[in-house]
């Protein structure tokens, strides 16, 4: 399935002025409404993850359109910011979803979430750490090895990286083979256990779990086997390619795996 543009992207400030996902412009939200959604993220967090869920969908939403940056206050689901490089929160479920597999592979392959959630499961818990300094400490998230994926396909002996797509149109990553093979990278469909929400980049998002959150493509729809890295979305604007926790970005964070 192709993936589609949402909508227009604004060029990122300089490294040092951004967000490492800066949300892009469109229709303006007032200011009242913003105030307003304040109080309801911060009642929020003393509800439960399902009514947290909505509430993470409802606030990133509005983050989206937010020129006041008042938003970045909201305390989201358990401490997590909301960032979008497109002008809205892009949603596909059980009957439009597939994750691609192809490039320098010997057998493409195209997985349903059904199709996913057969595979075997993994569950890891580990700090996440954002490039500008938020951490959220030990988050749990589920889903497919990385490498089990790419196993299943058989990668050519040219191939060298793997390159991540987006469905939201915009958002890119990119391993190298050596790093997309360990056994903390993972296609992860839950989080907290519970499916990954469309406002954290559900139903399904790449999680490498020792790098900073950038590394960690939402809404992922395409995993393609590469013959050299290829920068991702954030890379083209000054992020590190290789983006570990505390040894890169100019960053000494402690690691979260």
């Amino acid at each position: 399935m192709d993936d589609h543009r949402t909508g227009p992207v604004k060029t990122p400030e300089p490294l040092s002025q951004q967000d490492p996902e800066e949300k892009a412009g469109g229709t303006p939200v007032g200011r009242r409404l913003v105030l307003g959604m304040l109080g309801l993220g911060a009642a929020g967090v003393a509800v439960g993850a399902s009514v947290q869920g909505r509430l993470d969908t409802i606030l990133a939403s509005v983050t989206t359109k937010d020129p006041t940056g008042l938003t970045d206050l909201l305390p989201g689901g358990g401490g997590f910011r909301f960032y979008s490089v497109s002008d809205s929160i892009p949603h596909r479920g059980e009957a439009d979803y597939r994750l691609t597999i192809g490039g320098l592979v010997d057998k493409p392959l195209s997985y349903k979430l059904s199709d996913l959630r057969a595979l075997p499961q993994v569950r890891m818990v580990h700090d996440v750490q954002c490039v500008t300094g938020w951490r959220v400490p030990k988050t749990a998230f589920s889903g497919v090895r990385l490498s089990t994926l790419l196993d299943a396909a058989g990668v050519r002996d040219k191939a060298t990286a793997v390159r991540f797509t987006c469905f939201d149109g915009v958002y890119s990553e990119s391993l190298t083979l050596d790093q997309a093979r360990r056994g903390d990278m993972l296609v992860a469909l839950t989080m907290n256990d519970a499916p990954v929400t469309a406002a954290h980049g559900g139903p399904v998002r790449l999680y490498a779990a020792p790098m900073y959150f950038y590394k960690s493509a939402k809404w992922l729809s395409g995993i393609t086997v590469t013959k050299d890295v290829e920068p991702g979305y954030w890379e083209r604007y000054g992020y590190d390619v290789d983006g570990w926790v505390g040894k890169s970005n100019g960053r000494h964070d402690d690691p979260t795996s």
